[in-house]
C-alpha cells in the first residue's frame, strides 16, 4: 500500500496568528544528551504543539548545524570525511528526535545549496551597505600540514599560572579559562604535534559598533514587547555593558560556505555567521516561498528556543545582521532560554561522555512520554537544574502514577465496568450538572487551572503550564475522594452520573492540556476514551473548548460508548534505578557511585547554609546515640547523614517584610502542617515562579 503524499507546507494566512518557532541548531558532531534535548530541542516543540493545540498557524523549523572547525575536527578523528560526519550524526539526531516524539515541520541541515545561496545574498547586501571592514588577524600556522590552524586543532600548555594544565587553543577545560591559540605555552598542532608558527591572514568584520544604534532600538523594543526571558536580557545587556567590538565573520577553514568574494575564496564564514542563517536556508528547504515567513514581520511572529550560551549570537549577531541588509526581516519577538542541565553530581560533557544521551534513554525502557515529562518538570528556566536518577523515580511514580495515571484508570475502570457495578462502558447522561454543588465547586477550580495554564504557555512558562496541568488531575482524584461515587452509585444514581460524566470530561481535558507536554500519553488516552486523537486534539476558542472548561460534563457525550482502559504508567523499582545509575553516571562518566553521592550529598548542605527553617508542626523527638551522653561540641558537630532531609513543595511565598533579599515560604513536607522558611532566594528565583518549586527542607 502506498504511503500518502506528505502534506503541502503551511503559509502565513492573512487574518490568522501565524507563528515561526525555531530551536537552536544543535551541532552535528556528536549525540544530543539530555541538556541539549530539554535545552531546545523539546521545549520548542512543546510551545509548537501548544501553539497548532489553540488552532494557531504555527511551523516547527530546526536542523543540524554541519559547519565548521568541530566538524573537520571530529571528521580527523574518525578518518572520513566533514561529508560523511554530517551524515551519519544528522541520521542519529533525526532518530533520537523522532523517538522523544519532536514534531518538526522541517529538520534539515545547513550543509545545503539553499544555505550557501541565502548566505551570499546577506553577505552582499552587507558589503553594499558598508558594513563589513578587513582587518589582519595573527593566528598559527602549520608549515606541515599546510594550514591554519582553528582553535580546537592547537593543543598546549595553559597559560594561566595557577593551573598550567593541559589546555586546547580555545578553552582550558581545567579553569575554564577562554584563550586564544597564541595565548597557548609551548603550542603544538593536533594532527602532526609539530609546533606551528604566528603567520598573519587577512579577515572581514562585521561592524558592530556602527550597528549599535539600530540594534539597541530593536533591543529595548522587542525585549518588552516579546517578554523576553530575564536570563536573555541579562546575557545581552551584559555584551552591551562590555561595549561592541567588530566581529569576524570568516576563517581559514575548508569545511563551511564558501565567501564569494576574490580576496577571500579561499575561506569560509564563521560558523556563527552562517549557522543562525539556517534557519532561513532550512524554511527555504521547507518551502520556495520561504520569504512569506521571513520577511513579513507585520504577520509573523518568530519565537526562538536557545540555552544560554547561544544568547548573545541571537540577540545581537542574528539580529545585526539582518538589520545591515537593510530589508524587512521578520526579526526574533520572543527568546526563551534556559540555563545548564546538569547530570547527578556533576556536568554533562559529550567530550567527555557523563550523563545520559539520546540513545541511552530508549535503552532504559522508560517511555519518551515519561522523559519528556521529567525534564520539562525540571525544566532549568530561572537557574541551574539537577537530574538525578532519585528525582526520575519520585516524579515517575508518585506524580505520573499515583497522580495522573491512578486518576485516568480510575475514572475509567469504573464506568467499563458491566451494569449493576458501572455503566458498560457508556457515557451516563448527567442532566443539570451545574445544580451539584461539589461539582460545580470544583469545576470553578478547573477553569482557574485552566485560566492559568494558557496564561503561563502564552509567556513561554512550560513549566508553570505543566504544573497547572498537573493540578487539574490532583483535583480530580480529590473530587472522586470527595464524592465518595462508589457509595453514590448505589444511594443517588444522578449524582453519581454527574461525577462521573464530569470525571470523564476531566480525563478528555487532561489529554488535551498535557498533549503539547506528552503526546503519546494524550493519544492513548483519546484511544481508552475511543476518540480519534486527529479530530479531537483541540483547545480552541473558536470551537468553543476553552469555554467547557468551566462545565467539564459537557466534553464528552452522553451515549458515547469507551475503549478499553489499561494502566498509563509503570512502576520504576529501586533496583531498576541502581542499575541505571550505575550504567549511565559510573561507567561513562568514570565515576563511582560513591564519589558521586559524596559530593551531591555535599551539595544539599551547601543548599541549606543561609537558609532559617522553622517547623510548623511538632518538633521530632531526637534519637539518642549508643554509648551514653556526649559533649556540647561532639553534638554541635553534625553531618548531612544525621538530617531528616525531605523533599517540600513551596504552597506559599512572599517578601519578607524586613529584608528585600528574602522571602517567607510555606513548605508543605506532608506533615500536615507546614514548615515557614526564611529563604534568599530573591536573586535567583522570581516570586512568581516560586509557586510549586521542589526544595529540600532538613530538621
Amino acid at each position: 500500500m502506498a504511503s500518502s503524499p506528505p502534506p503541502p507546507p503551511k503559509l502565513p494566512i492573512p487574518g490568522r496568528r501565524n507563528i515561526l518557532i525555531t530551536s537552536a541548531l544543535p551541532y552535528v558532531n556528536n549525540v544530543p544528551h539530555l541538556g541539549n534535548i530539554i535545552g531546545c530541542v523539546l521545549s520548542a516543540d512543546v510551545f509548537a504543539r501548544y501553539c497548532r493545540l489553540r488552532g494557531y498557524n504555527a511551523i516547527y523549523i530546526c536542523g543540524t548545524d554541519e559547519y565548521g572547525t568541530a566538524t573537520e575536527t571530529k571528521a580527523m578523528e574518525e578518518k572520513c570525511t566533514p561529508k560523511e560526519i554530517c551524515d551519519k550524526y544528522h541520521a542519529i539526531h533525526s532518530e533520537v528526535y523522532k523517538w522523544f516524539n519532536i514534531k518538526f515541520d522541517k529538520f534539515g541541515r545547513t550543509s545545503s545549496p539553499e544555505q550557501t545561496e541565502i548566505c551570499h545574498v546577506i553577505f552582499h547586501k552587507l558589503m553594499e551597505n558598508n558594513w563589513l571592514t578587513e582587518n589582519t588577524m595573527q593566528q598559527l600556522y602549520c608549515d606541515t600540514c599546510q594550514r591554519f590552524l582553528a582553535d580546537r586543532l592547537v593543543e598546549g600548555t595553559c597559560p594561566n599560572k595557577v593551573c598550567n594544565a593541559a589546555a586546547r587553543g580555545d578553552q582550558c577545560e581545567t579553569c575554564s579559562t577562554l584563550l586564544n591559540p597564541t595565548e597557548l605555552i609551548d603550542p603544538k598542532c593536533k594532527v602532526c604535534k609539530n609546533t606551528p608558527r604566528v603567520r598573519d591572514t587577512d579577515h572581514l568584520f562585521l561592524e558592530l559598533p556602527l550597528l549599535k544604534g539600530k540594534l539597541v532600538n530593536y533591543i529595548n523594543e522587542t525585549s518588552v514587547a516579546g517578554m523576553w526571558s530575564q536570563n536573555a536580557i541579562q546575557a545581552t545587556n551584559a555584551w552591551l555593558k562590555e561595549g561592541l567590538k567588530p566581529r569576524c565573520i570568516t576563517r581559514d577553514l575548508k569545511w563551511g560556505v564558501p565567501v564569494p568574494h576574490e580576496k577571500y575564496k579561499d575561506k569560509v564564514f564563521y560558523v556563527w555567521f552562517d549557522a543562525p542563517i539556517g534557519y532561513v536556508s532550512i524554511t527555504a528547504s521547507y518551502t520556495p516561498d520561504w520569504e512569506k515567513w521571513w520577511k513579513d514581520p507585520d504577520n509573523v511572529e518568530l519565537f526562538q528556543f536557545m540555552g544560554k550560551d547561544n544568547v548573545p549570537f541571537h540577540t545581537i549577531m542574528f539580529p545585526s545582521t539582518l538589520l545591515g541588509t537593510g530589508e524587512k526581516w521578520t526579526m526574533m519577538k520572543t527568546i526563551s532560554v534556559t540555563e545548564y542541565l546538569n547530570y547527578e553530581a556533576g556536568k554533562f560533557s559529550k567530550s567527555k561522555g557523563i550523563g545520559v544521551f539520546g540513545n541511552d534513554a530508549k535503552d532504559t525502557n522508560i517511555p519518551p512520554e515519561v522523559w519528556r515529562y521529567y525534564l520539562l518538570m525540571n525544566r532549568p528556566e530561572a537557574s541551574d537544574t539537577l537530574f538525578t536518577w532519585a528525582d526520575l523515580q519520585a516524579k515517575l511514580n508518585s506524580e505520573l502514577l499515583n497522580n495522573l495515571g491512578n486518576f485516568i484508570n480510575r475514572v475509567l475502570s469504573f464506568v467499563a465496568k458491566p451494569a449493576g457495578a458501572g455503566y458498560d462502558s457508556i457515557v451516563p447522561d448527567a442532566p443539570n450538572a451545574e445544580s451539584h454543588p461539589l461539582t460545580k465547586a470544583y469545576a470553578e477550580k478547573t477553569s482557574k487551572w485552566v485560566e492559568q495554564y494558557l496564561d503561563a504557555m502564552e509567556k513561554v512558562k512550560l513549566k508553570q503550564g505543566l504544573k497547572c496541568a498537573m493540578a487539574v488531575s490532583s483535583d480530580g482524584n480529590a473530587y472522586l475522594q470527595e464524592s465518595q461515587f462508589w457509595k453514590l452509585y448505589k444511594e443517588d444514581s444522578a449524582a453519581c452520573a454527574i461525577v462521573m460524566k464530569t470525571s470523564l470530561g476531566l480525563v478528555y481535558l487532561l489529554a488535551c492540556l498535557l498533549e503539547p507536554f506528552m503526546p503519546s500519553f494524550s493519544e492513548e488516552v483519546l484511544r481508552q476514551l475511543n476518540l480519534s486523537p486527529e479530530e479531537n486534539l483541540s483547545f480552541s476558542e473558536e470551537k468553543g473548548e476553552i469555554a467547557k472548561a468551566k462545565s467539564p460534563w459537557d466534553f464528552v457525550p452522553a451515549g458515547h460508548k469507551i475503549g478499553k482502559p489499561v494502566p498509563l504508567f509503570k512502576e520504576l523499582k529501586d533496583e531498576e534505578v541502581a542499575l541505571h545509575r550505575e550504567k549511565y553516571a559510573g561507567s561513562q562518566a568514570e565515576r563511582s557511585s560513591k564519589a558521586a553521592a559524596d559530593a551531591e550529598a555535599s551539595k544539599v548542605a551547601n543548599q541549606l547554609k543561609g537558609s532559617k527553617l522553622s517547623d510548623g508542626g511538632p518538633k521530632k523527638e531526637q534519637k539518642k546515640q549508643s554509648g551514653g551522653s556526649k559533649s556540647k561540641t561532639a553534638e554541635a558537630d553534625i553531618t548531612v547523614a544525621k538530617l531528616d532531609i525531605r523533599v517540600g513543595l513551596i504552597r506559599k511565598a512572599e517578601k519578607h517584610p524586613d529584608a528585600d533579599s528574602l522571602y517567607v515560604e510555606e513548605i508543605d513536607v506532608g506533615e500536615g502542617t507546614p514548615r515557614t522558611v526564611v529563604s534568599g532566594l530573591v536573586k535567583f528565583i522570581p516570586l512568581e515562579e516560586i509557586i510549586g518549586k521542589s526544595v529540600f527542607s532538613a530538621t
